[in-house]
C-alpha cells in the first residue's frame, strides 16, 4: 500500500510562518497550472511549511532563509515516512519550483538566496517499475463478450473507447453525450470528436480529438439507450438511487478494472494498459508504422509513441538461432 502523509489542517496551516503562506499562495496563483496539477502542488507545499513549522532547529523560519542542508533534511525525512521514491521526488521538484519562483522575483529582496534543492542534493534512488503489461487481443474480445453478458453496457463503451481511441483516462471522462451524435468524417471511415483536453501544461493544457470506429460508436449508443434520459451531458456516469447522475473521475476506472476486469482476465492490468496495447497492436501485430500510431495517441514525437510498444524479442532470438 502507497504511504500518504496527512493532509495538512487550517488550523496547522495558519501555525505556517506567514511569510510562507504567503509566498505559497501566490505561487499557487499562477495561471499555467492545470486544475489536477494545482491540487497536487497546493498540498505538497503545505506539507513542507508544516514540516519547516515543526521541525525543531527550523522552527518556523521563512522559506527565503532556507539552505541546502534543509531540503536534504526534508527529503530524508520523507523517505523515514515510507513514502515511495516517486512520490518524494514530485514533492521535492515542488518546493524546487517554489525556490525557483523566489529566486526570480524576489532576488532583489534576497540576494542571497538560491534554489535549496541543488544538483548536490541527490534525488532518491528510483524504484524498479512494475512490468507494463498490455492485454492480448483475444482477451480484449473476451472481456468485452463477458461485459456484454453481464449486462454492463458502460464498462464494455469504455473498454471500446479507450482502446480503439488509444486515449487516457482523463481523456475519456471528458466524453460528451453529443459527441456520438455526429456524422463520420467527411470523406472518412471514422469518427472523430471535438477538441477536448489533452494532457499538457496549464489550464487548457493541448488540445487533441479522438478517433473512433463505428463499432465502438455503437457501444456508446447502446450504454446511453440502456441509461434513459437524464440531464448530465458526460457519457460515463454514476446513477444514484435518489435519481441524481454526476460524471465519473478518472480513478472510477482504476476501480472498474481492480473490481470487475481484472477479475475476468487472468492477470492484472490498469487503465494506461489499453493505451499501450493500441500502440503495441497497432505497430507489432498489424504492421502499422510507428508514425501512425504516434498521430492516433496525439504523442508529439514517435520517440514517445516507441515507449509504449512492447515488442516480444522471442521473434529475433529465433531467427537468430
Amino acid at each position: 500500500m502507497a504511504i500518504k502523509i496527512k493532509p495538512v489542517s487550517d488550523e496547522e496551516w495558519l501555525e505556517c510562518n506567514e511569510w510562507n503562506r504567503i509566498i505559497i499562495e501566490e505561487f499557487l496563483q499562477q495561471q499555467h497550472l492545470s486544475d489536477h496539477t494545482l491540487k497536487q502542488y497546493t498540498s505538497g507545499l503545505k506539507i513542507f511549511a508544516r514540516w519547516i513549522k515543526d521541525h525543531p532547529m527550523i522552527k518556523n523560519k521563512p522559506i527565503h532563509e532556507l539552505k541546502p542542508r534543509h531540503a536534504l533534511n526534508y527529503q530524508n525525512d520523507l523517505l523515514k515516512l515510507g513514502l515511495s521514491a516517486n512520490a518524494v521526488a514530485f514533492k521535492r521538484s515542488v518546493v524546487s519550483s517554489l525556490c525557483n519562483y523566489i529566486e526570480l522575483y524576489y532576488g532583489e529582496d534576497y540576494p542571497l538566496f538560491r534554489n535549496i534543492y541543488s544538483k548536490a542534493i541527490p534525488s532518491p534512488a528510483k524504484e524498479l517499475v512494475r512490468e507494463k503489461n498490455i492485454i492480448a487481443k483475444e482477451d480484449l474480445e473476451m472481456l468485452a463478450q463477458e461485459l456484454e453478458k453481464q449486462g454492463e453496457y458502460q464498462m464494455l463503451a469504455y473498454l471500446l473507447l479507450s482502446y480503439n481511441t488509444g486515449a487516457r483516462r482523463a481523456e475519456i471522462a471528458q466524453m460528451k453525450k453529443e459527441f456520438f451524435q455526429m456524422p463520420k468524417v467527411k470523406g472518412k471511415d471514422y469518427y472523430m470528436t471535438p477538441e477536448i483536453r489533452g494532457k499538457g501544461k496549464g489550464k487548457v493544457g493541448k488540445k487533441i480529438k479522438l478517433v473512433y470506429d463505428e463499432a465502438t460508436r455503437q457501444a456508446v449508443l447502446n450504454w446511453l439507450d440502456a441509461r434513459g434520459e437524464d440531464d448530465n451531458p458526460y457519457v460515463f456516469v454514476r446513477k444514484y438511487k435518489d435519481g441524481k447522475v454526476n460524471e465519473l473521475k478518472p480513478d472510477a476506472f482504476n476501480a472498474w478494472f481492480t473490481n470487475k476486469f481484472n477479475k475476468i482476465l487472468p492477470y492484472t492490468l490498469t487503465p494506461h494498459a489499453l493505451r499501450r496495447s493500441r500502440a503495441t497492436h497497432l505497430v507489432v501485430e498489424e504492421g502499422k508504422d510507428i508514425n501512425k500510431a504516434k498521430v492516433l495517441l496525439n504523442h508529439n514525437s514517435t520517440e514517445t509513441t516507441s515507449i509504449y510498444v512492447m515488442k516480444n524479442d522471442s521473434d529475433e532470438l529465433d531467427d537468430i538461432f
